[in-house]
């Protein structure tokens, strides 16, 4: 067990904000922009959006979006967990809820990119039951990006 909480935030809390500054700095040691394809805080607290934030002890640990799809999915946006956080389960727990979301939302299934340069991730959306699949929205089809689905019941 995490020991964190996690809870539907706006995305504009200085805590959230930072937790994304750090993702972007991440991210953009990774790969070059044309090749990130990052929600914004105000696409974030859209509408359509569910802004997950995770705490312990108080302090932000971890953040994930789910983006509703007006064609029956959802897409995971913005999935993080501090380094120091990793390895105790946040990202399933993360995961789990936002999966909780998804299906309130009723949404047939979860889609998400992300960069071959993260194995760690995409080990865990593996494991988590997400398998490959091709392109999505509008994302372009280029070297750096797989793409991943799971079905909901």
């Amino acid at each position: 067990m995490t020991g964190a909480t996690i809870t539907l935030a706006d995305p504009h809390l200085p805590e959230a904000v930072a937790l994304i500054e750090e993702l972007d700095r991440y991210l953009d040691g990774l790969y070059p922009a044309e090749a990130n394809f990052l929600a914004d805080i105000d696409a974030l607290a859209g509408t359509n959006m569910r802004f997950l934030l995770a705490r312990k002890d108080g302090e932000a640990v971890g953040c994930v979006a789910l983006r509703v799809d007006p064609d029956g999915y959802g897409e995971i946006k913005r999935m993080y967990v501090r380094p120091d956080q990793r390895g105790n389960g946040l990202g399933r727990h993360l995961l789990a809820r936002l999966e909780a979301e998804a299906h309130a939302a009723g949404l047939r299934a979860i889609r998400l990119e992300t960069g071959h340069r993260q194995p760690e991730a995409v080990s865990l959306y593996r494991r988590y039951g997400f398998t490959d699949r091709g392109p999505f929205a509008d994302y372009p089809d280029i070297p750096s990006s797989l793409f991943l689905e799971k079905a909901l019941p």
